[in-house]
């Protein structure tokens, strides 16, 4: 929690209180289900928590905009992000009931009011956003057409960044981005200075 703190400097204490009870509740489910890596347990709040809030370095979500987050897993970037934007709205969708399951029962306890939850294959859901999130489960290429068609027409933002999909990513990801020349690609490690955060970062890429 010290990280978040570090770089977060501004969070209020109820979101503080929520990312503080992340590791306890994830621990409890982890136990059940590996929602989470228990290789990458030990290092919660860098490599889960932290990394996921690299999108909020880069990009800061309008109140009353939707995000969706795709194949969210255990509920990265989606949890961590709902904290931090109390007030836009995040669909934490994937394909798996019981990791669903486990997602809302931890969105129930945290009282994330801002947070719905929902077992569907990310192609097949019929509703429109202003952002997509993920933790690329996939070849950026591969989600691209899942949600190319998924977006809204207005745009919430005033920055070069419109609609489009934030992409969390780790290592060499050149020939990811070969097919998306206006991809703008930010290193992590120009925000958080731990060496783990060399090779991550987030890959922003319009609709």
């Amino acid at each position: 929690m010290e990280l978040i703190k570090k770089y977060f400097p501004y969070l209020l204490d109820k979101q503080l209180n929520q990312l503080h009870s992340l590791q306890d509740l994830y621990s409890y489910w982890n136990s059940y289900v590996n929602v989470i890596s228990r290789k990458t347990f030990y290092d919660f709040y860098q490599r889960h928590v932290l990394f996921c809030l690299g999108i909020a370095k880069v990009y800061s979500f309008f109140p009353g905009s939707c995000v969706m987050d795709l194949g969210t897993g255990g509920g990265f970037p989606g949890i961590p992000l709902s904290i931090v934007f109390p007030k836009t709205e995040f669909i934490l969708v994937d394909s798996i009931m019981k990791k669903i399951k486990i997602v809302k029962n931890i969105v129930d306890t945290l009282q994330l009011e801002n947070v719905s939850t929902i077992c569907i294959r990310a192609e097949k859901l019929e509703k429109k956003f202003d952002f997509v999130v993920t933790r690329a489960v996939k070849k950026i290429e591969t989600i691209h057409q899942w949600i190319k068609n998924k977006f809204k027409d207005k745009s919430y933002s005033n920055s070069k960044i419109i609609n489009g999909t934030f992409y969390l990513k780790g290592g060499d990801i050149s020939d990811e981005l070969k097919k998306f020349p206006n991809a703008i690609e930010y290193s992590l490690y120009h925000y958080f200075n731990e060496p783990f955060f060399i090779t991550k970062k987030v890959v922003w890429i319009s609709n």
